[in-house]
């Protein structure tokens, strides 16, 4: 990660400028707080966000993320004026990282679920946000557009995204139309996996942050870490792989815990450990 434990450790004593993070019943909300602007990524904002998913990252009590926005657009995507040396003042107390923050590398890191909850409008580099969250609810009335070619630019980064959630062709095809789409659009291509009415956004996300955390949480963490792992290992080793995955997740408290539990016919208690 980005930051180191040591590091992230009083995350709620620092300042966010452009970030709200908030933690409570296992529960990581980081809401973009950016909205006069769209909520664009400049350079303190993304030194935010990989600060809050560092620390999730690196404390056991965080159990799931949730990213969420204010404001009528969820995110446009990269700052061009920040791009072009035009930076907001800000009273950031996130310390300056040590290494260069690839946002699309930024969620495959964390190893819990991170949900993203949409009820506004996203753009270009904002893309890689959904698809780097684990789950995606969004409210059916958003529109979601890639206008980079418009503007003599190409979302390179949002590609790479693309493809894991939605057919090639496809992705190239929004690419290089800058096509604007509707979120049903979006859920038939596999960018998001939640679409409702605004209304019920709130139920259904809070219902899917329920079922997450009645689930093991060290099962999950140790599943989405294989899960990165599957691309990284040739395929004739991957069973073999997986197989000692599950040897070390045997290994676990709350492997043990769930099984003493569905022996016992009770509800298991989960520590993350």
């Amino acid at each position: 990660m980005i930051y180191t434990v040591s590091q992230t450790a009083s995350i709620h004593q620092h300042s966010f400028a452009f970030l709200e993070v908030r933690e409570k019943d296992h529960l990581l909300q980081i809401t973009l707080n950016r909205p006069a602007k769209k909520n664009a990524l400049n350079a303190v904002m993304m030194q935010e966000l990989a600060f809050a998913l560092s620390y999730a990252h690196h404390h056991p009590q965080v159990w799931v993320v949730l990213l969420d926005a204010r404001g009528d657009v969820f995110c446009s995507g990269a700052d061009l004026k920040g791009m072009m040396g035009d930076e907001e003042n800000s009273v950031s107390s996130i310390p300056a990282p040590q290494q260069e923050i690839v946002l699309g590398d930024l969620f495959s890191q964390v190893h819990k679920p991170c949900v993203a909850k949409v009820t506004g409008h996203v753009y270009a580099g904002g893309f890689l946000l959904l698809t780097g969250c684990t789950y995606v609810v969004a409210c059916n009335d958003i529109r979601l557009g890639l206008p980079e070619v418009k503007r003599g630019l190409f979302p390179f980064q949002v590609l790479v995204g693309l493809l894991e959630v939605m057919p090639p062709k496809k992705a190239l095809d929004w690419c290089i139309r800058g096509l604007i789409v509707d979120a049903e659009h979006a859920f038939e291509n596999g960018l998001l996996t939640h679409v409702v009415i605004r209304e019920e956004i709130n139920e259904t996300v809070n219902r899917l942050i329920s079922d997450i955390l009645a689930n093991s949480p060290t099962a999950i963490r140790l599943g989405l870490a294989a899960f990165e792992a599957i691309s990284e290992t040739p395929k004739k080793e991957q069973h073999k792989v997986m197989l000692k995955k599950l040897e070390e997740c045997l290994q676990t408290q709350d492997a043990q815990e769930g099984l003493s539990a569905f022996l016992q016919k009770r509800a298991p208690e989960w520590t993350g450990q």
